[in-house]
Order: structure tokens, then C-alpha cells, then sequence
């Protein structure tokens, strides 16, 4: 039987660079991934979404650029011809993933595995042994049990971005990133967008600031937000609500995921109600057994899910590293004007010990040139030693610019070492030196 020193259960961002960052490191390898590689990130949702983001933001720029004096006249959107673009970019992306693995000592099965209590990984018949074991098995959407649903046919986030003609009409269950995004997808290329949520407002896990800003851009976009009701049942094609009935032509049901925790069931593992409880080393109650990711809870993101596979083999090294530092995980929306945060929000704050800047972006040269000055730096740091404790960028470029600041937190720096970079002009970012030298009462262009 072979052995292995490390097998990885799911290949997608968190288990692919896991498996490359060991491999790496000296150990010999096993990688297992039932499906393609990259997981729900690069086939079903991360890139795939993104994608169509770029195309709709073009779109968006084309328009305004009517403002400016560039005329346009017609726009065709060829939405086979872009979805065949978005396919070709993620069949690129998958065969970079596959020779980076084949350029390590990294053996890939493909298939369903299976994993026995004294570590033995079944996969297609073959069996081998791993030293350690990670669990990287990711997550599936999860769809409401709402009164009706059989009678409706509808999307999930696993296959929305599987559409072969552009929708004239498109109803989103959900107010959460994803509804957002595919909202911000679709309705600048022409379709008809509606967002039930029940909940009071959009993003409620996100800046509360940033909020009215993306309604008022939806609006604009001719989006329909229906908000603060409760769902009754579903009935063919319409949607029965305490508000009213909604009619769709299209429907996605965009209201979470689930991890997928088939071999922590199996193996009897200890859960965290739906996750699997980890210590700070990801190891899970069986030694060693780690897991990883979206089956874990927390920052269910692929960048989390790839510095938690880092770190789990950092432990299976012997090198017990530092439990990873929740408040420099960058969370992202990719809308229009874009949403990209770390650490705390003001809200999670108390006002007698912290410091908070907040600079918008409507005088800012760089902005105002690109023709979209929606959105502002909001900068958190201690009264007591200046550290940074948290940033809100919301604008065009948000999930970019951000990085100035997360990098001196990283880095041990505070308030007034950013202050002290000095940013090129014109540009956005510079506005994040203005946020810093306001903390205290220096800040230039406010």
C-alpha cells in the first residue's frame, strides 16, 4: 500500500495550495478531488462571478463615456460569445492549477474518497495511507424548504453561471455577496432584476455605510429591492410574500451554503453545530485529522481557505505557527462601486476607544477623472497606541486599494507609520495618507 506523509481531501483554494505549499516543504503528497480542481471558487462561483463582473463593468464604463463626449451608438452584447470567454478563462486557470501540482511531488486522484479511522484513503478502488489527513471538502449551496419549492424550477449558485442566453428577467432570493454581485452581473447588460430579502436591508454583514451607497447604484441600475417581509410559499412561477406576489421568469436562490461534512460524519469527528470544530492548528478532535475551510465556518472565503491550509501544514511541520489573525482577513464585494473591508467595523467598536476617519472619495482628482466618485476610506485606530484596528474601503478599485492599509497592519506599523508613506498623485489610494494624518487632526484634503 503506498504512503503518503500528507493526503489532502478536495482540491479546491483551500486544498490545491495546501498540497503545493507541502509539497514545498519536503513532504510527499496525495491530492483527491471528485470534481475539477479549484473547486467551488474557480468553476462555480469566485471566478465565474467575477468574470461576468469585468464584462457588466465595461458596459458601465461604455455608458459613461457618453457623458464624456464618446459617443456609442449602439451596444450588442453577444452573451453566448461571453460566456464561452468566461469558460476559456476558467479552462485556463484549471490547467495552471494542474501544472502546478505536476510540478511537485504531488500524486492527483481523481474521485470520490473515502477515509477510515486509522487514516487509510479509499479512492476508486485503490487504497494508500497518509501520516496526516486534511479536509478540504468545501461546502453546496443551500436551498430554503420553502412551502411550494417543488413546483419551481430555479437556479443555485453551483449552476446560475451554466446560462446560455442572457436573461430578460431575473429574481434572486437573498440580500446577501452573492445576490449583490450577480445583481451588479446582470442588470447593466439588460436584465430585469428583483432581490427578495427578507431581512431589513442588503450586505448586513458588511459596512453599514456602504449600504445605502450599492441600493442607490442598483436603483440606478433599475434593480427592484423588495426588503423586510416574509416568505409564504411558491407557486409555479410566483413567489407569495406578506408584501405581495412576485412573478419571475428566472429564479436563483442565492440564501447560503452548507459544508459538506460526509467524512467528519463518518469518522465521528467533533462538530461546532453544522462545522467541524478545529483547534488553532485546524486539527480536529482525531489526531492527526485537520480540516479546513468552508467546513469549518468563520470566513468562509478562498483566500481564508488557502491561508488555513498554509497554516494547517505549517503544524503537520512541527513549526506550531502563530493562529492566524482574524482581523487581517480582507472581505470583499465585488459591486459597483466595489466593497473591500478588514478588522473591525465601526459599529463593533466602542467610541471612547478608537479613533475613526472617514474621507470620501468625491474630491478626490483620481476619482473624479474616472467618473465614479461614489464611496470613501474609512480608517479605525486605537486612542491608546495608534494600531490599526480596522478599514472600509468602498469606491471603484476597493479590493486593491485596501492592501496599502491591511499591509502595514501585517506588518506591526500603526496610524502614524502609514501616515508617513508617501502616495503617488494623483491617485485613490492617497486618500488612505489623508485618512491616517487625520487621526491626528493633520489630515490635508478635508
Amino acid at each position: 500500500m503506498k504512503k503518503y506523509d500528507v493526503a489532502i481531501i478536495g482540491a479546491g483554494a483551500g486544498g490545491y495550495v495546501a498540497a503545493i505549499y507541502a509539497a514545498r516543504s519536503g513532504l510527499n503528497v496525495a491530492l483527491v478531488e471528485k470534481g475539477k480542481v479549484g473547486g467551488a471558487c474557480f468553476n462555480l462561483g469566485c471566478i465565474p462571478s467575477k468574470i461576468m463582473i469585468e464584462h457588466s463593468k465595461l458596459i458601465q464604463k461604455m455608458k459613461l463615456g457618453e457623458q464624456w463626449g464618446i459617443s456609442t451608438d449602439n451596444i450588442e452584447i453577444d452573451f453566448p460569445k461571453l460566456m464561452q470567454r468566461k469558460e476559456d478563462l476558467i479552462q485556463q486557470l484549471l490547467e495552471d492549477i494542474h501544472r502546478y501540482i505536476g510540478n511537485n511531488t504531488i500524486t492527483y486522484y481523481s474521485g470520490k474518497a473515502e477515509v477510515t479511522k486509522d487514516l487509510v484513503v479509499k479512492v476508486n478502488g485503490e487504497e494508500f495511507e497518509a501520516k496526516d489527513i486534511i479536509l478540504a471538502t468545501g461546502s453546496k449551496p443551500f436551498v430554503p424548504p420553502f412551502k411550494g419549492l417543488e413546483t419551481a424550477t430555479y437556479y443555485t449558485t453551483d449552476t446560475i453561471f451554466n446560462m446560455k442566453e442572457l436573461p430578460k428577467q431575473l429574481t434572486i432570493i437573498g440580500g446577501g455577496v452573492i445576490s449583490i454581485e450577480m445583481a451588479f452581473s446582470l442588470a447593466p447588460m439588460g436584465t430585469k432584476v428583483t432581490i427578495l430579502n427578507h431581512s431589513r436591508d442588503i450586505l448586513q454583514t458588511e459596512e453599514p455605510d456602504a449600504r445605502p451607497i450599492i441600493r442607490k447604484k442598483l436603483h440606478e441600475l433599475g434593480v427592484e429591492l423588495v426588503l423586510d417581509f416574509e416568505f409564504e410559499e411558491i407557486r409555479g412561477n410566483e413567489i407569495v410574500t406578506s408584501r405581495g406576489v412576485y412573478t419571475y421568469e428566472n429564479l436563483l436562490f442565492a440564501t447560503g451554503r452548507r459544508p459538506n461534512v460526509e467524512i467528519a460524519e463518518a469518522l465521528g469527528l467533533e462538530m461546532d453545530g453544522r462545522y467541524i470544530k478545529v483547534n488553532e492548528y485546524y486539527e480536529t478532535s482525531m489526531p492527526h485529522v485537520y480540516a479546513i475551510g468552508d467546513i469549518i465556518g468563520g470566513h468562509q472565503l478562498a483566500h481564508a481557505a488557502s491561508a488555513e491550509g498554509i497554516h494547517a501544514i505549517e503544524a503537520i511541520l512541527g513549526n506550531k505557527p502563530e493562529p492566524i489573525d482574524l482581523s487581517t482577513i480582507p472581505r470583499c464585494v465585488y459591486s459597483t462601486p466595489e466593497i473591500a473591508t478588514f478588522g473591525a467595523l465601526e459599529n463593533e467598536v466602542s467610541a471612547d476607544e478608537v479613533i475613526v476617519t472617514k474621507l470620501p472619495f468625491k474630491t478626490n482628482p483620481k476619482a473624479l477623472m474616472e467618473g465614479n466618485a461614489d464611496g470613501f476610506i474609512k480608517f479605525i485606530s486605537s486612542k491608546k497606541d495608534n494600531s490599526i484596528l480596522g478599514a472600509c474601503v468602498v469606491g471603484d478599485g476597493a479590493t486593491e486599494i485596501l492592501n496599502s492599509m491591511l499591509a502595514v497592519k501585517v506588518a506591526g506599523g500603526t496610524a502614524e507609520d502609514l501616515a508617513k508613506i508617501i502616495f503617488p498623485h494623483p491617485t485613490k489610494s492617497e486618500l488612505i495618507g489623508d485618512a491616517a494624518r487625520t487621526v491626528f487632526w493633520k489630515g490635508i484634503h478635508i
